[in-house]
């Protein structure tokens, strides 16, 4: 199952409430405010902050 760009309109992260941006190629959201990520799994956001990563940590 596709992630649907529609969502992105009202979804916010969890954290800090700012906009997400969306990266295709690793399946995930991204908060730039807070440097977090946010898994997509079987095209679902999974908005948790327990469940949120580190930018840095994805990108190794």
């Amino acid at each position: 199952m596709a992630f649907d760009k529609k969502l992105l309109d009202i979804v916010a992260c969890p954290v800090c409430k700012s906009k997400l941006e969306y990266n295709k190629e690793q399946q995930q959201l991204v908060c730039k405010a807070d440097r977090l990520v946010y898994p997509i799994v079987d095209g679902i956001p999974v908005l948790l902050a327990e469940r949120a990563e580190n930018l840095q940590q994805t990108a190794e």
